[in-house]
């Protein structure tokens, strides 16, 4: 579900106050874009590598894409995939990944309940109901493809309500509670490796702790580091954030197997006050600037970081980034897009793809791997006639983008 610039004191990016009640329709979108920063010293010993100072804009490369429309080959295997929930109940998109995607189910018999879909078709499997239909709502998930899940449940109708943190065995179908928040500090998102989870939650003086515990049980969460930092993400092997250090903000990076601190790529590493980083662990990719904001991506293999997309109605207010496979998919107010680098590595100048819209207006998405989740309503959200809809796809079966000109 992580955005923000310059560090502020523990307040949502975004979210204007005082916070709004949410929907269960407006709960993911808003959780997609919703990590918190703090604006004190940073704690929880030295920073894992020198600060260096952030790159100019001499230093980035503009290879603007183009916006071309929607290939009917594209719209044909979105609707291909579109879920249909159970009868009687409805639907809310939370995550996405390699043949699962996490779901909020409600309606009758079940009230509301947090789900697996497994891919094939198969029946949702229930992760847990929640004991508050009304006001308990699934915050984000993870999925490890085997047998641990990971999920948070915000306890409340609003960003700053208490959540806990669950893990799910898929052996068993049962569900534990591993933690629950008591403090400000960022929104879940939790991630599965090997065995054990990896979240991070508000400890108290504006800081936040990265912790790890075995989703079996059986032993303590273990504190990673203690900062002020934002929600944490996967980035293939790596676990990243975004840390407060000399006045900026800057990426930071620890090993997800052992939780020990690594090296970022220097055109990574070099990173300040950015908004809605994003990485799989090969691309990379981030919003750059207030005013005029970019879309800026990098992969292994080239000099420097190239701007994306900058042209309105695209680049404005872009944020919730999420990458699957050779795409990156962002949302504004008004929609959701998706920009297609094809191969990695492109040639200064060779241009950085094409980007569509692919939601109609108000849509959001989630993406992991090469999983794509699209999520909307068809007809007005508010009201009793509206249908959500979601799709999910592979992206790496989509054919490529036209090109530009």
């Amino acid at each position: 579900m992580g955005t923000s610039g310059s560090a502020v004191p523990y307040r949502r990016a975004r979210v204007p106050a005082p916070l709004p009640a949410l929907t269960p329709a407006l709960l993911p979108a808003m959780l997609l874009a919703g990590a918190l920063l703090a604006g004190c010293s940073p704690g929880g010993g030295a920073p894992p590598g020198p600060p260096t100072s952030a790159p100019t804009r001499a230093s980035v490369r503009t290879v603007p894409a183009c916006e071309v429309p929607l290939p009917d080959a594209w719209q044909r295997a979105f609707a291909a995939g579109e879920y249909r929930p159970p009868t009687g109940q409805r639907a809310v998109l939370t995550d996405t990944g390699p043949g699962w995607t996490a779901l909020q189910l409600t309606g009758s018999p079940d009230g509301r309940r947090a789900v697996l879909v497994r891919g094939g078709g198969a029946a949702p499997r229930t992760l847990l109901r929640f004991a508050d239909p009304v006001e308990h709502q699934l915050l984000a998930a993870d999925f490890d493809g085997r047998r641990w899940a990971a999920f948070a449940v915000l306890e409340g109708r609003t960003l700053d309500s208490r959540w806990s943190l669950y893990v799910w065995d898929a052996s068993t179908g049962k569900a534990r509670r591993l933690a629950r928040a008591d403090r400000p500090g960022p929104l879940p998102r939790p991630v599965v490796r090997d065995g054990t989870v990896v979240w991070a939650q508000g400890t108290g003086a504006g800081r936040a702790t990265v912790f790890a515990a075995p989703a079996a049980g059986g032993g303590h969460a273990r504190a990673w580091r203690t900062a002020v930092l934002d929600t944490p993400f996967a980035a293939g092997g790596l676990l990243v954030w975004r840390e407060s250090a000399d006045g900026h903000t800057r990426p930071v990076a620890v090993r997800l197997k052992d939780g020990r601190p690594v090296a970022l790529p220097a055109p990574i590493a070099d990173l300040r006050d950015i908004r809605a980083l994003v990485s799989d662990g090969t691309t990379w990719a981030w919003v750059e600037g207030e005013t005029a904001p970019r879309l800026m991506v990098w992969r292994p293999g080239e000099a420097r970081p190239f701007a994306a997309v900058t042209a309105s109605p695209a680049a404005d207010g872009m944020d919730q980034l999420r990458i699957a496979g050779r795409l990156v998919t962002w949302r504004t107010p008004e929609t959701s897009y998706a920009l297609d680098l094809g191969r990695p590595g492109p040639a200064a100048g060779s241009g950085a793809g094409s980007y569509a819209r692919i939601t109609p207006p108000y849509g959001y998405t989630a993406a992991s791997g090469n999983a794509l989740a699209l999520a909307y309503s068809l007809g007005n959200a508010k009201t009793a006639g509206a249908r959500p809809v979601i799709r999910v796809v592979d992206a790496a079966r989509l054919p490529g983008l036209p090109g530009c000109g």
